[in-house]
Formats: structure tokens, C-alpha cells, sequence
């Protein structure tokens, strides 16, 4: 090892130990995700006190079925992005703090967590925000009206683009 002047030394380590600012994006990346979790389950817990009410109180809404459907539908995607937020901050603690001993020692851990790039990390990102996609996209279709076959042609070709998206992606992983 050659010898290095104090003043390298102690701006190598400083430049080194400043990667740990990324602790800030881990917390709150989990905290988003914690929070998250909770908004989608009390949103889930609403659609069964609605549908309580169907049963129980014969409380029907005009477009109840609808709104189940978009309210479940709304829950997955909310539950989807704080998967996104729970990858993202696992990823980046293993990139740039250190290894999570509890998750290579897991099975599941050391297979869906294992980060080992940036690039296996925004693949697995990439992948997530795909589905987040196509569960909006769902939502959207499902509140929609259809008049005219163009429309009905958009909706075809809407779905086959994303049938495509999903082949693909999952080609990629083969």
C-alpha cells in the first residue's frame, strides 16, 4: 500500500463515510411505505363496511359495484407503490450502507430482496411500477363509458400494449 498524505486520507474517508447520507432515503422510504400500507388498508376496511352495509342495512348506492371494484382496485395499487417504496429502500441500504444479514439468511429475503447493482434494482423498480401501471390503468377503464367503436378500439389496442408490456417483461427474466 503506498503511503497517502493526511489531507487525501482524510478527504477519501470523509467522500467514503458521505454515502451514508443515504440512510435518510431508506427511513423515510419505509416510512412512505408503512404509511402507505395503513392509507390502503383503511381504504380496504371501508369497502367492508360499505358492503356491511349492503348485506346488513340494504344500503345500495346507484354504481355500489363500481365503486367496490375501484375502491379494491385503489387499495392494490396504493399497496403496490409501497412495495415500490419498500424495494427501493431495502436496495438502497444494500447498494450503499451494508448487507442485511436477516434477509440472506431468509429464503424469501435472499431471493426477492438480493440487490447487488443499481441496475438489478431499477429492474426490480421497473417492474413493480409496470403492475402499478396497469392497476391504474384498470381503475381508470372500469369509471369509463364507451360511445363509439373508436373508443372501444383505444381500449383494444390500450390492452394489447400492455399484454405486450407484461410478455416482454417477462421474456426478460428468462
Amino acid at each position: 500500500m503506498e503511503n497517502r498524505n493526511i489531507l487525501e486520507t482524510i478527504f477519501e474517508g470523509g467522500l467514503w463515510k458521505s454515502r451514508l447520507i443515504v440512510i435518510l432515503a431508506v427511513i423515510f422510504g419505509m416510512l412512505g411505505g408503512i404509511a402507505l400500507f395503513i392509507v390502503a388498508s383503511f381504504d380496504v376496511w371501508d369497502i367492508i363496511v360499505d358492503v356491511y352495509k349492503f348485506i346488513f342495512h340494504h344500503y345500495h348506492p346507484e354504481h355500489f359495484h363500481a365503486e367496490i371494484i375501484s375502491g379494491i382496485i385503489g387499495a392494490v395499487d396504493l399497496y403496490l407503490i409501497a412495495v415500490v417504496m419498500l424495494i427501493f429502500s431495502f436496495g438502497l441500504y444494500e447498494l450503499f450502507i451494508s448487507k442485511i444479514d436477516d434477509a440472506e439468511d431468509s429464503e424469501i429475503g435472499s431471493k426477492l430482496l438480493a440487490i447487488h447493482s443499481l441496475d438489478e434494482l431499477k429492474d426490480k423498480l421497473g417492474k413493480v411500477v409496470v403492475m402499478v401501471l396497469i392497476v391504474s390503468f384498470f381503475k381508470k377503464v372500469i369509471n369509463m363509458d364507451f360511445s363509439t367503436p373508436l373508443e372501444m378500439m383505444y381500449l383494444a389496442g390500450s390492452i394489447l400494449a400492455l399484454a405486450l408490456a407484461l410478455y416482454f417483461m417477462h421474456k426478460g427474466q428468462h
